[in-house]
């Protein structure tokens, strides 16, 4: 049960030394508060990104159900990498990105809400058995906070560079933009992006061959594999790369960096609800 401690001691957040639940900073990071109000034993309980990876991945699952839901027996089922996929127009009601949606319907804000859908079941397992893998690491390198602004961070820049190359770049093989695009693996690259700038922050030979080797496997799928859409994917591992830089490893996380990954993730969440809303009423 999620309960909040009153007395005695708790696990700084940043460092992980004992203070006291009502300290004003940690003796030993300097973070304000370190107890988080008596919340943090509670917090703690969920895991080591707070919840945030089954959080995502029951958002997706409900997301893509929704939408199989809103397809009426419109569903793909003669392609194997798009079998039990949406309709186009489910993807599109619901918060697919890509030049088409934002640009020839105006609906920007689906960079944010892209990466909640996804286009079939493979692509729903992939992801989600990335982004486990994934999101742990980085919160224990950064901080369950600031992973989940890099996370939210990749997805955004993926999506926006992938709209762009959408626009001004004719669709050729692997280099070429998509007018659609859905998936959290452009997140997920933010990750892994993050993980490099920890390495290269840090002096980690570790952080960065792990980080090389899922380099690697992205390129390996982008070529391999139809639909991959690469532009995301290279725009997503960028803005990991530079907004884990931007936020330093090697500094304690602050609780403004909770707060601002409350609100994005708060934000990630609206932007379905806003295309959904805007798909139907206007």
């Amino acid at each position: 049960m999620l309960r909040r401690q009153r007395t005695g001691s708790v696990i700084c957040t940043s460092c992980g030394v004992l203070v006291g639940v009502g300290d004003e900073r940690c003796y030993n990071c300097n973070r304000w508060n370190p107890g988080l109000w008596g919340w943090a034993p509670a917090f703690r309980a969920l895991g080591q990104d707070l919840g945030f990876v089954p959080f995502v991945i029951g958002t997706c699952i409900v997301v893509y159900a929704l939408m199989l839901l809103f397809s009426r027996g419109s569903i793909e089922t003669n392609n194997m990498f798009a079998l039990f996929s949406p309709s186009g127009d489910a993807m599109f009601v619901f918060g697919a990105s890509g030049a088409v949606p934002v640009f020839q319907f105006d609906r920007w804000w689906t960079v944010l809400s892209a990466s909640w859908l996804h286009a079939g079941p493979l692509h729903i397992f992939f992801n989600m058995l990335a982004a486990r893998q994934l999101a742990p690491a980085v919160a224990d390198l950064f901080g369950p906070g600031r992973m989940v602004i890099i996370y939210i961070a990749g997805g955004v820049a993926g999506f926006v560079l992938s709209s762009l190359t959408g626009l001004f770049i004719p669709r050729i093989p692997f280099i070429g933009g998509v007018a659609f695009t859905v998936g959290a693996s452009a997140s997920i690259a933010g990750l892994i992006g993050a993980i490099l700038a920890y390495g290269h922050r840090s002096g980690s030979g570790v952080a960065r061959s792990y980080a090389m080797s899922n380099v690697v496997m992205l390129l390996l799928m982008g070529f391999f594999i139809p639909f991959v859409n690469n532009w995301a994917h290279l725009g997503g591992f960028a803005g990991g790369y530079v907004t884990a830089r931007t936020l330093d490893p090697l500094k304690a996380e602050r609780i403004d960096h909770l707060a601002i990954a409350v609100a994005l993730l708060a934000a990630s969440i609206l932007s379905v609800v806003a295309s959904v809303l805007h798909a139907l009423y206007f």
